[in-house]
């Protein structure tokens, strides 16, 4: 499955809109997207399942990348 991860990029920030990130990551459940990106040091506000057409949608976007863990 791919995840929609928003995020400010560090844990001591406070989320604001206009400074939220996202990054797009393959897991099997949020639990485990929010594991794999632990070690980053992100303020992770919202972890969201992409499918269907919101993924083809989202796939259309010069930036869309999934993040490659392992």
């Amino acid at each position: 499955m791919i995840f929609k991860v928003y995020y400010q990029e560090s844990i001591k920030e406070v989320p604001v809109r206009e400074n939220t990130k996202t990054l797009f990551i393959e897991g099997e459940s949020v639990r485990d997207v929010r594991s794999k990106i632990a070690d980053r040091g992100f303020n992770v506000e919202f972890v969201r399942e992409v499918k269907g057409a919101y993924l083809e949608y989202e796939q259309q976007n010069e930036d869309y990348k999934v993040l490659e863990i392992g």
